[in-house]
């Protein structure tokens, strides 16, 4: 089974071997009638303050830390944050790296990358354009691809998010998580094997898990919308998809203004900034796609930040 040895034990192998490189990012506990909701309590993970400004920092880490690293180099496409997260890495531990993203890419995370020092390639639009990119110099250089989601490491570091809010917050009934390819889901429900109902949260113009459900398998699906540039690879990963099968109660679909309204939300009432993608999971909420039971304990997963504060402070 492909996501057999994604487990528990390796989970925690793994954030053994990364934690001297990420930070252990907070929690923050809130009461539903902050943003004018039924729900008593909600604890928010604040991953946008991770490493490079997104949860993909732990995945990028445990790939380098635990694959052997060609002279080449390493080599990854994303549609932004985990390009950034892999030229951070990579600049931390002293190797060489290409990243590849589409033109959607927002100006913030190209920024970021360059920043890091890594060299950054430009290629089509959407994230599967710079994935067929990132291949092809991958085969003709010899460099490591790191793969944003659909990769055992990559899945084992974001499980780590898992293990450390499971320490921070034991009494969740429930965790909202955005998905777009699935890595991160699909590490937080290996990590908690069923402990708690775990619900997955996707634009309405990027359905690739519920598409997957439905369908039984891995197919392609739409990726558009406000969050293209982290929450739509056009199809969920092959070794998440077991994960989400097994683990995922259920899936939830958001529109766009729902995303810019938690967004917004977030700014307003905590000061906190999130990228479209990294507010997604709470848009569930506001917008009443989840309804919370009375008492019912419920985590969001906050997960990028790589956006300018501005946008929805006006």
């Amino acid at each position: 089974m492909a996501g057999a040895s994604i487990d528990r034990a390796a989970i925690a192998a793994t954030e053994r071997l990364i934690r001297p490189h990420i930070r252990e990012t907070p929690v923050l506990a809130a009461a539903g009638a902050d943003f004018d909701l039924a729900a008593d309590a909600l604890v928010f993970k604040l991953e946008q303050l991770q490493h490079s400004g997104s949860f993909k920092a732990r995945g990028a880490f445990a790939n380098l830390l635990t694959r052997p690293i060609p002279a080449a180099g390493v080599a990854a496409a994303s549609g932004g944050n985990h390009g950034a997260a892999v030229a951070y890495a990579a600049m931390k531990l002293g190797i060489a790296a290409r990243i590849f993203v589409p033109g959607v890419a927002s100006p913030e995370k190209l920024a970021r990358i360059r920043a890091y020092g890594a060299e950054l390639v430009v290629e089509g639009e959407r994230y599967a354009d710079a994935l067929a990119a990132c291949e092809a110099w991958q085969g003709r250089s010899g460099a490591l691809a790191v793969h944003a989601f659909d990769q055992r490491e990559t899945l084992l570091g974001q499980g780590t998010l898992g293990r450390e809010l499971e320490r921070q917050a034991p009494f969740l009934d429930t965790l909202l998580v955005a998905v777009g390819g699935g890595g991160l889901i699909g590490g937080i429900a290996a990590w908690y094997d069923g402990a708690i109902r775990m619900v997955g949260v996707e634009p309405e113009a990027a359905p690739t898990l519920s598409r997957a459900l439905a369908a039984g398998r891995p197919v392609d699906a739409e990726a558009g919308g406000i969050a293209a540039d982290s929450l739509a690879p056009r199809r969920i990963g092959e070794r998440v998809f077991p994960l989400a099968k097994v683990h995922v109660e259920r899936v939830v679909l958001v529109e766009d203004a729902a995303i810019e309204r938690a967004q917004r939300m977030l700014w307003d009432r905590l000061r906190l900034v999130a990228e479209p993608g990294g507010a997604a999971s709470f848009a569930a909420l506001l917008s009443g796609r989840y309804r919370p039971a009375p008492q019912e304990r419920v985590g969001v997963v906050i997960s990028g930040a790589n956006t300018t504060a501005v946008d929805f402070a006006r």
